[in-house]
């Protein structure tokens, strides 16, 4: 397996869907499957916070999702846990600035997919020497959906690293809805990782339609 293009790569960023069973109104797998059926070009599993699944139903639900994903030939990048996304071989992991060290999160999974959550330029061009696939940058907009969120930055952020020469593919993160998704991607995002504005939308797959829609190659 050899690494993934950077051309692949902002692909597979236009409509990242970020999800863990504490996200959805519907089941999980319901959630998931209505998302790829509108068209998700990405899925990160990521299951956090108070009442989060542990141990085997866990590794139940991360492995129901990712059969999802296989079905869909959209890749499965597992959020934080390292040693989960080498049990059920995920396509790759998510890292943020407080998990586990990226350059030795890169040599544990070799060439999967590696994503680094970067809040500044300084963050950005080291995640580029760790090894990184690609930045998650935010919170662009104020979101509920992580109980760790940095502050707010607007898309102006990745404005500010494109300007300084930060080639890496980027996606926005943080409070992106269909009505504002189009100014992430004119700031110089690639793609937009969405959590709560698809797992919550009484129409799922038109939700990711909509999102899809404020693409322009």
């Amino acid at each position: 397996m050899s690494r993934i293009s950077s051309v692949r790569m902002k692909e597979l960023l236009r409509v990242y869907f970020v999800m863990g069973s504490r996200n959805c109104v519907q089941a999980p797998e319901d959630t998931l499957e209505s998302a790829l059926t509108g068209g998700v070009t990405l899925f990160q599993f990521r299951e956090k916070g108070p009442g989060c699944l542990e141990g085997a139903e866990r590794i139940e639900l991360a492995r129901s999702l990712q059969k999802l994903c296989r079905e869909h030939n959209v890749p499965f990048i597992v959020n934080d846990d390292v040693d989960l996304a080498l049990e059920v071989d995920a396509d790759g992991v998510h890292v943020g600035q407080e998990d586990e060290e990226a350059g030795l999160v890169r040599q544990r999974i070799g060439d999967r997919i590696l994503g680094i959550s970067a809040h500044t330029i300084q963050e950005a061009a080291r995640a580029y020497a760790q090894g990184a696939d690609y930045i998650g940058v935010g919170p662009i907009y104020p979101t509920k959906s992580k109980d760790d969120a940095q502050a707010v930055q607007g898309p102006e952020i990745i404005k500010a690293m494109r300007n300084a020469n930060i080639t890496l593919p980027i996606v926005g993160i943080g409070g992106i809805a269909a009505d504002n998704a189009k100014d992430v991607f004119a700031s110089g995002a690639d793609g937009i990782a969405v959590i709560s504005a698809i797992s919550y939308a009484e129409d799922i797959a038109g939700r990711v339609r909509q999102l899809q829609h404020n693409f322009k190659a």
